[in-house]
């Protein structure tokens, strides 16, 4: 499948020691989908800033002064909020923890980019998966869609060609041609690669 270019990736950085504040938003700055919104070195302002900015990711230390980073996350799902957490320590024995507390990734300081990186890319293919699942029933409610330009959107945002959509559909080329024309009429698009676009934003 093509690539199409990501969205930004918006996050908060909360630990109590600003040089590793500071050092992970300088990995950041490097990675071109991510746009660091805020850095917070106590429990209390990284809080109030998740509820106020409502961040793509929370990268977060466990051992804080006022709270462990436990505590904030269950303390922001309390509200029912929900960023993804991704833990940022010194301390491998909380990989367990985390895992239990359903963060979404955890990493070791000092932090490796290309470890970064690597979680950067898992949160961008989980969005993906959680989108292509989501976005079909969407746009039938948004553009008003039958179940049969349902069907074809499922397929195209797969990546499939008109012609191996009518192999499935167990229809021909050209009636996949014109729904893809009607689905793109109705959704006031000039192309597919504007449809699969969607995919990566909420």
């Amino acid at each position: 499948m093509e690539d199409y270019p990501e969205r930004t990736i918006t996050c908060i950085i909360i630990d109590d020691e600003k040089d590793a504040c500071d050092r992970l938003e300088h990995l950041l700055l490097k990675i071109n989908s991510v746009k660091v919104l805020a850095k917070k070195t106590n429990a209390g302002d990284g809080i109030k800033t998740i509820f106020k900015l409502l961040p793509d990711i929370v990268f977060l230390d466990i051992e804080m002064s006022d709270k462990s980073g436990f505590d904030i996350i269950r303390e922001v799902r309390s509200k029912k909020i929900s960023p993804k957490f991704i833990i940022v320590t010194g301390y491998s024995q909380y990989a367990i923890k985390a895992i239990h507390n359903a963060a979404f990734d955890y990493l070791l300081k000092p932090v490796d980019i290309d470890e970064l990186k690597a979680s950067i890319d898992r949160y961008i293919d989980s969005q993906r998966k959680v989108n292509k699942q989501i976005l079909p029933q969407r746009l039938k409610m948004q553009y008003s869609l039958t179940d049969r330009e349902i069907d074809i959107v499922k397929l195209l945002l797969e990546g499939h060609s008109s012609r191996v959509i009518a192999d499935i559909l167990f229809i021909s080329k050209h009636t996949v041609d014109t729904h893809r024309r009607n689905i793109l009429g109705k959704m006031s698009m000039n192309s597919t690669s504007e449809l699969m676009g969607l995919l990566n934003y909420d």
